[in-house]
């Protein structure tokens, strides 16, 4: 047991750990909504959850223990971009988000990453902004109910989700926005 212990210790002081945790999660993530039933939206509903705390917990255990790697601050981004973008294409055949919706945020998730690619080359690692941290925090607040979907304690989480999702859809486009205007500074150096 103690051996167990020290693994998921080590495991989770580190990271990029973290950060692969989230993206291990996405398999288990597709599997449960390939499934339509309240049992299987909450269990969803809690493994994203879960995914999510971690893009929490490994910027702040980088930044607490002195952790931040060139290779944490590309995989965390893109960790946070599948998991969001995997949930949003898996809740587009249950009704839960508008096709055309999902695509504007994947699409502005993949502009800026092929984005941060260019910048890559002419070695500027460009770092998330606040804007885009609270973008990022509003597709999960929108992603968690839209999973729950069902009513639990008289809350139409259904409701509340896509009430998230449409200020994540402003957010992840004045977000995208703002980002290409900043790197075009950066290019133009």
């Amino acid at each position: 047991m103690k051996t167990i212990k020290r693994l998921l210790e080590k495991f989770f002081s580190s990271p990029n750990n973290l950060t692969l945790f989230r993206v291990a999660s996405i398999p288990v993530l597709i599997l449960l909504l390939l499934f339509s039933n309240k049992v299987c939206a909450f269990m969803a509903a809690i493994v994203f959850s879960a995914a999510s705390i971690t893009d929490m917990l490994d910027g702040l255990l980088a930044r607490r223990h002195g952790l931040e790697s060139t290779l944490g601050k590309f995989l965390d981004p893109l960790a946070d971009k599948l998991l969001i973008s995997s949930a949003l294409i898996m809740l587009i055949p249950h009704g839960r988000v508008p096709a055309w919706m999902a695509f504007v945020i994947i699409g502005r998730e993949i502009a800026v990453t092929g984005l941060r690619a260019i910048l890559s080359e002419k070695g500027v690692v460009m770092e998330a902004e606040q804007l885009g941290k609270y973008k990022t925090g509003f597709q999960i607040a929108a992603i968690i109910p839209l999973l729950f979907h069902y009513s639990y304690f008289n809350i139409d989480f259904h409701a509340v989700g896509v009430l998230f999702l449409w200020m994540a859809m402003f957010l992840t486009v004045w977000s995208g926005v703002k980002y290409f205007i900043n790197s075009q500074e950066i290019i133009r150096q």
